[in-house]
């Protein structure tokens, strides 16, 4: 068929993945800083939608118009997008998962060393002139247990790079394990209960759902060693942070590192102040290879199901 599509693109991805659907035949509109107001206007003008995380695709917006057949997310989640509005009215709703893996994991394996050695504060200390050699006592990762919490391909990946530290693995998942990688890893399976009173660091890659919203709370966080850490690249409602608060400055878990949060930019000004506390400001997919994977794997999704429908 003819790729007479139009595209609108209403965030900053990588502009390989514009050029592609553009030498494919679709037209392609690049409004990055479009708000949403602005896009339930023009939304009627389009057949596919391409977004990261700052636009929010509403009802409101699947309304404003009849054509749209996709609606395309350039990274992992889908929470900025109502998928099930969105489904019945027959579009199709997609994302590219597989590109943002190894950025994650990386940032989590950093995270989890900046935990452990406390890099970000004796940083802070030498560039104030304070030498804290002695305030500060690191642990090795060798030897100690991670607990993933969603063992998709994120955590798998984590899984694997945590195994050449040495250390043991711990994985819960609502959904079945990949058995082959239990057996490659030496993984232990377990309940959640089991998991967080067990680990000596706990990394978390699921979905943002009625389920695992505030799976993190005062009662699951009584369950931790007063020696574990937390570190969640996910999303930030998956931690009651209110919650979480209390428990860093009683001493209940030694420290925490967030790179989402309940609302982001944080508003939670006592949390992320706290001195165990390591912010990153939601770059878990922001390196040059998984935005450039992500746009191109967005593009080349969009032209085959242009290429197998008539729009």
């Amino acid at each position: 068929m003819n790729m007479d599509g139009k595209v609108l693109v209403c965030d900053e991805i990588d502009q390989k993945g514009i050029e592609i659907m553009k030498k494919s035949g679709l037209q392609v509109d690049y409004k990055p800083e479009i708000k949403s107001d602005e896009l339930v206007k023009l939304a009627k003008d389009y057949d596919i939608l391409v977004v990261r995380s700052r636009t929010k695709i509403t009802k409101e917006i699947i309304d404003a118009n009849t054509k749209i057949k996709i609606i395309a997310r350039v990274g992992v989640g889908l929470d900025n997008i109502d998928v099930d509005y969105a489904k019945s009215k027959n579009i199709q709703v997609i994302n590219a998962a597989v590109a943002a893996m190894n950025a994650v994991a990386e940032l989590v394996i950093g995270l989890m060393l900046s935990l452990a050695r406390n890099i970000p504060i004796n940083d802070a200390g030498i560039k104030n002139d304070k030498w804290l050699k002695k305030e500060f006592k690191g642990i090795e990762l060798k030897g100690k247990y991670l607990g993933i919490v969603g063992v998709g391909k994120i955590g798998r990946r984590i899984g694997r790079i945590a195994r050449g530290f040495g250390m043991n693995l711990i994985g819960y998942d609502v959904v079945p394990i990949d058995q082959q990688f239990t057996r490659e890893v030496g993984l232990i399976t377990t309940d959640l209960n089991t998991l967080l009173s067990s680990a000596d660091f706990v990394t978390f890659h699921v979905s943002l759902t009625d389920d695992t919203r505030h799976m993190i709370n005062e009662q699951t966080l009584k369950l931790m060693k007063k020696t574990a850490y937390i570190i969640n690249t996910s999303r930030g409602a998956v931690i009651d942070e209110v919650a979480l608060y209390k428990a860093l400055k009683e001493g209940k878990i030694a420290g925490v590192a967030l790179d989402v949060f309940e609302v982001e930019p944080p508003t939670n000004n006592e949390l992320v102040k706290l001195p165990n506390v390591i912010c990153t400001p939601h770059i878990g997919a922001q390196t040059v290879e998984a935005q450039e994977l992500a746009a191109n794997v967005i593009a080349e999704q969009i032209i085959q199901i242009v290429r197998q429908s008539e729009f």
